[in-house]
């Protein structure tokens, strides 16, 4: 095992267990809704994209394809999505709102009406966070020249699927940004609403 993979194993599976931890330990201070935002989120995030990212299931190669023979014994081809779903819910999702709430000056308010300022915390964080993935994290699986499936929040697929940028010889592509450029502004109406019911 290599460094690189050491890392990567770490890193998904904090990103995985931390947030639930978290909840659990803090379970008394946080807002009843933030459940259900994580399983709205969950869902949509394993339903829009991991799932068929990682099985390949239109015209796209399965992760175990994509990767080395080490990342998928530590990681397996059938919990893949599973601890990407997770992370992508908890330490992304949850972890956005977080920001926001707290760069706000832990203002509640953000939580009942659309705020601009709040929500482009939000959506630097998605969008920072997977660069960073495709850049330092994943890069070997989701670099130019490997096929991913088309996805629901990934709808233009490989068909429609532009170089945006490279940096130190390492691709950031349209298709994998394109769910969280989705997913933003739904997570942050979905919490507004869920906050409002409670």
């Amino acid at each position: 095992m290599t460094l690189e993979e050491l890392r990567v194993i770490t890193i998904v599976y904090v990103s995985a267990l931390a947030p639930l931890i978290i909840y659990f330990y803090k379970k008394d201070k946080i807002p009843l809704w933030v459940p259900s935002i994580y399983i709205g989120s969950f869902l949509m995030c394993s339903l829009g994209w991991e799932l068929w990212f990682t099985y390949g299931w239109v015209d796209g190669d399965p992760v175990n394809i994509r990767r080395s023979e080490t990342l998928n014994q530590w990681i397996p081809l059938h919990i893949n999505w599973l601890v990407n779903s997770m992370a992508d819910a908890g330490t992304i999702s949850l972890g956005g709102l977080w920001l926001m709430w707290k760069f706000s000056g832990k203002n509640n308010q953000i939580f009942q009406a659309w705020n601009w300022s709040a929500f482009s915390v939000l959506f630097i964080w998605c969008i920072t966070q997977n660069i960073f993935v495709e850049l330092f994290l994943y890069h070997d699986q989701l670099s130019e020249g490997k096929s991913l499936s088309w996805a629901p929040l990934a709808p233009t697929g490989e068909f429609f699927n532009p170089l945006l940028f490279e940096f130190n010889e390492r691709s950031v592509m349209l298709q994998t940004q394109l769910p969280w450029l989705i997913i933003s502004p739904i997570l942050y109406i979905a919490a507004i609403a869920m906050a409002r019911k409670s």
